[in-house]
């Protein structure tokens, strides 16, 4: 049971129509430069303007300015690890991204929008959650998450809404009464840059 706020980000679980998620991830290119926030396991990434991956830093509210791309754009996905060579030419495997990291490093992204996921609300809700839209209760940042786990420790807005954001509630994976339940979530059509026509 859910009865502390212990959140963790995204973590993909299977497809909208059930099928098993098999772990299937596109790469692509952290700023060579180094990007300036922690990329977490779980967190919601967005192509930036310059084509590298970088920290979305939208709750998702909504599908406009408030869209998790920025204006209208959409998100590409969510973050769930990394590679680089470190200082000592060492191929490196990483839960998280550290800020900062210079050279070629690899992203890799779940970025199909029918998977669903996995988080948890930041407070109290009802069976009537299902079906409504919910968003990040906090912006991420290079601090939402642990660089000790380098997972994500960011939570859904348990104050659902009708009106257009970033995911809908499709399921619930703890019990409802939960203080803190966790809830099954997919993006919605808009909030994913697969399913919207706007370029960067």
């Amino acid at each position: 049971m859910a009865t502390t706020a212990t959140p963790y980000g995204l973590i993909p679980v299977n497809r909208i129509d059930g099928m098993p998620y098999a772990g299937a991830t596109s790469q692509f290119l952290i700023d060579p430069a180094g990007e300036a926030t922690n990329l977490f396991y779980g967190q919601v990434v967005i192509i930036g303007a310059d084509g590298y991956i970088a920290l979305s830093t939208a709750t998702g509210a909504d599908l406009t300015t408030n869209n998790l791309g920025g204006d209208s754009v959409g998100a590409i996905g969510v973050f769930v690890g990394c590679s680089y060579i470190n200082a000592q030419g060492q191929q490196m495997y990483g839960q998280y991204y550290p800020s900062g990291t210079t050279g070629v490093v690899t992203a890799y992204v779940v970025t199909d929008p029918n998977v669903t996921f996995q988080a948890q609300l930041d407070g109290s809700t009802t069976q009537a959650a299902l079906g409504a839209n919910t968003f990040f209760a906090a912006v991420q940042s290079t601090s939402t998450g642990s660089t000790r786990t380098g997972n994500s420790n960011s939570a859904l807005d348990a104050t659902v809404q009708t009106a257009a954001a970033a995911f809908k509630i499709i399921g619930f994976a703890s019990p409802v009464s939960d203080a803190y339940p966790d809830v099954l979530v997919k993006f919605n059509p808009g909030a994913h840059a697969f399913t919207n026509a706007v370029g960067i």
